[in-house]
């Protein structure tokens, strides 16, 4: 089952997917509604729609923070019919617009081995691609409330965006934050990631509920720690490819573990390299 909505903040709820950990915002305003990701397969989908009937009936619009499976394969289910707004990165909209086929087989291989059970959903699953790219950023009226889309620049990918709810003091930040585990460095931008963060830093309090794209609600201080780690990383990858160091030796004392720091170590050399 995937769980069911908790309030948060006023009238935001999250709901934590157990298998993946991955967390879903809805924010409910006056006959209006917006869901933030919506999960990885059909079955997930419905299964979230239904947790969210159970808070608001009214029509949603859908937000996806960024296009990894966990957080936009459950589109079509969704949105499709009756057929909802679904915003997203100009970039991601792309992706699943042109791309679907390779998503789909990108997430099968990631997920056959450590959760063989969702991998033939995964690759049974109609995509549907965001129909309002973002570029910068958009403002929405949710039943009356002011909401946010913005994307801060390249990080976790170079299609991410932020959800800011100021009237309840809220931050979706997708996997721009993480809780729980160590940051995902695959489609990363690591040596611009600190930047992302900092900009999103900007629309924070000290009473500001942060909800990371895995894991429990954290606050500003939580992601702050989380950005000094990532600028030393940063450093570190800078000053191991002045030296030319194999990014093997910097990444067993960096931050965030040897396996993550090595794959942001090529990642980042990547970008120094201009080769990605």
């Amino acid at each position: 089952m995937t769980g069911r909505f908790v309030e948060v903040a006023d009238r935001v709820h999250v709901l934590r997917e157990p298998l993946l950990a991955v967390n879903v915002t809805l924010v409910v305003g006056d006959g209006a509604a917006l869901l933030v990701d919506t999960l990885s397969t059909a079955g997930q989908a419905a299964e979230l729609a239904a947790a969210a009937r159970a808070v608001t009936a009214a029509p949603w619009t859908v937000v996806n923070t960024h296009h990894h499976f966990d957080h936009c394969f459950g589109n079509a289910t969704l949105a499709a019919d009756p057929p909802r707004p679904v915003y997203a990165h100009e970039r991601v909209a792309a992706l699943l617009r042109e791309h679907p086929e390779r998503l789909r087989r990108e997430a099968y291989a990631e997920v056959r081995a450590g959760w063989p059970a969702l991998a033939p959903a995964l690759a049974a699953t109609e995509l549907l691609a965001p129909t309002h790219p973002v570029r910068g950023e958009t403002v929405l009226d949710v039943g009356g409330r002011r909401v946010l889309l913005r994307h801060p620049g390249p990080g976790h990918t170079d299609g991410d965006l932020v959800v800011h709810v100021p009237d309840a003091d809220v931050l979706v930040a997708g996997d721009l934050v993480e809780q729980g585990a160590p940051p995902a460095f695959e489609d990363s931008y690591p040596l611009r990631w600190p930047d992302a963060v900092a900009d999103l830093l900007r629309f924070t309090t000290p009473g500001t509920v942060v909800i990371p794209g895995h894991g429990t609600p954290v606050g500003a201080e939580f992601v702050r720690a989380q950005h000094r780690q990532l600028v030393e990383l940063g450093g570190l990858i800078r000053s191991a490819h002045r030296a030319g160091t194999p990014a093997e030796q910097i990444a067993a004392g960096a931050p965030f573990g040897p396996q993550a720091a090595l794959v942001a170590a090529r990642r980042g050399f990547a970008e120094l390299d201009g080769t990605l």
